[in-house]
């Protein structure tokens, strides 16, 4: 899986290429939580170019999640493909996590907030 990092505006943007699974989660786990404990209140995940995610990759987002709780920070998630939005439906995030259509979507509405 490829990342990359990204300030826009007061949030840390990550967009994720390839697969979060268990042989990428731990990786991705370390810099999102990293970002979380010294960057801004804000991290918007841009799916756009992910193709899969595992539980492992479920559970971090639920840490990082915890981890901005405790700031009073917030997480929001962008560019969900059919396939991961309906992961996110049958797990219960869609109800958890601010979903957004595009990165443009997010940058408008959750970005600037």
């Amino acid at each position: 899986m490829e990342t990359s990092q990204t300030q826009v505006g007061n949030a840390s943007v990550f967009a994720l290429k390839g697969r979060l699974d268990s042989k990428t989660s731990e990786a991705f786990e370390q810099q999102l939580l990293e970002a979380v404990k010294t960057g801004p209140q804000k991290v918007l995940l841009d799916f756009s170019q992910l193709d899969y995610i595992s539980s492992a990759g479920l559970r971090v987002l639920l840490l990082a999640t915890r981890a901005l709780q405790e700031k009073e920070g917030k997480m929001a998630l962008c560019g969900l493909k059919p396939g991961l939005k309906n992961v996110f439906d049958i797990a219960g995030f869609s109800q958890f996590f601010p979903l957004y259509a595009s990165l443009e979507e997010a940058t408008t509405q959750f970005v600037k907030q």
